[in-house]
């Protein structure tokens, strides 16, 4: 078996790539560097060339010598590697008529708890959504606790506001109920401290992203002054980044996405290297499906895996691009026993829906300076 052929589509806000060899067995991956998924996708066609002929089965070889093959660090290279490992994980799946998980050394778990993402915007937004979740079978759900001008207020104001958020929705959720709050690098380490020390009384499971990953000593001068578990990482990619974030900023949760960070194969060594220092892992995840499904996978086999980030997928793209998706039952998705990822693109759907990447964060102070700092 040899790889013949790989395609790639736009999707959405994420790439999806597609990995055929000569017997015909396919495989199927996703890269999430949403803001610039083009450039992924260049990169995925160039790896692709490289890999014609090659044996499938050579993972870790084929990973290795993609991301050494220029030795140029960035999120666009291991986004594209991303995308290609998981469709690689997903035909070696095939080739042996197993699942993904059972691959990487069998259950741990026989269904993985999702956290649904809230909405919000006012109190009564979040409040509204945290009841639909409760209502749904959730028991863990995420939300960012700022009101839509949060950028127009001044320091105490947000404060105060970004606290009522917060104690609103533990009021209805209640206490058997697990919160995630991310600041989404909305502060500056004074400001997210002072944030985190107002919130403790509400037992969140974690704060994420409390300043913007810029710098691992800035985060861990951050944790070293508070007193709720800290969740970071969504942004960065392969081990070694992962050991200074599990090493030096204090974390108690690593976020890294499968779409993003290295794939299967390097998503499987960041959750080692986090449980050799008794921290979990709750993988970034709001894009497509089939890193939802990747995700899936890796919870089975992994000890340390936690929560699943979860976004809805009835109605929306992520329920039209795929034949099947990840299937939730009472807060809870289920792990599946189809071979490989257990999941197939729908070609039809994709092209009903085009890459749509969106201008970024554009919010600004009063004063017109960037409001992300």
């Amino acid at each position: 078996m040899n790889i013949e052929k790989l395609e790639t589509w736009l999707v959405h806000r994420w790439l999806t790539v597609r990995v055929t060899t000569d017997d015909g067995t396919q495989g199927v991956g996703e890269g999430t560097f949403w803001g610039f998924a083009g450039a992924a996708e260049n990169i995925a066609h160039e790896i692709g060339e490289q890999l014609i002929g090659k044996d499938p089965a050579n993972i870790e070889h084929i990973w290795n010598e993609e991301f050494r093959r220029y030795s140029f660090p960035s999120a666009a290279i291991t986004s594209a590697i991303s995308a290609i490992d998981q469709a690689l994980w997903d035909i070696k799946g095939k080739r042996y008529g197993a699942p993904v998980w059972d691959l990487l050394g069998g259950k741990v778990r026989h269904k993985v708890r999702a956290m649904v993402l809230l909405d919000g915007g006012t109190i009564d937004d979040f409040v509204a959504s945290a009841k639909r979740a409760r209502a749904d079978g959730f028991t863990a759900a995420k939300f960012t606790p700022f009101p839509r001008n949060w950028s127009q207020l001044p320091y105490a104001e947000l404060i105060r506001q970004n606290t009522a958020i917060v104690a609103a929705v533990r009021e209805t959720v209640g206490w058997d109920f697990d919160l995630g709050v991310e600041i989404h690098r909305n502060m500056v380490p004074g400001e997210a401290i002072v944030f985190m020390q107002q919130i403790e009384k509400f037992l969140p499971y974690f704060v994420e992203d409390p300043i913007a990953p810029d710098s691992v000593i800035s985060m861990g001068e951050v944790a070293q002054k508070i007193r709720v578990p800290l969740a970071a990482g969504e942004r960065n990619s392969g081990i070694w980044q992962f050991r200074e974030y599990v090493e030096n900023a204090g974390v108690h949760f690593v976020r890294p996405d499968v779409g993003l960070a290295g794939g299967i194969t390097q998503v499987k060594k960041i959750a080692a290297i986090a449980e050799s220092h008794h921290q979990r892992v709750i993988p970034h995840n709001f894009l497509g499906p089939i890193v939802t499904m990747s995700c899936v996978q890796l919870a089975a086999a992994t000890p340390n895996w936690d929560l699943q980030e979860y976004v809805r997928e009835a109605g929306t793209p992520r329920a039209e691009v795929v034949k099947q998706t990840a299937k939730l039952v009472d807060g809870h998705l289920l792990i599946p026993e189809a071979p490989g990822l257990g999941i197939e693109i729908d070609e039809a759907g994709m092209k009903r829906h085009p890459y749509q990447h969106g201008p970024g964060d554009t919010s600004r102070r009063p004063d017109g300076s960037l409001a992300l700092r």
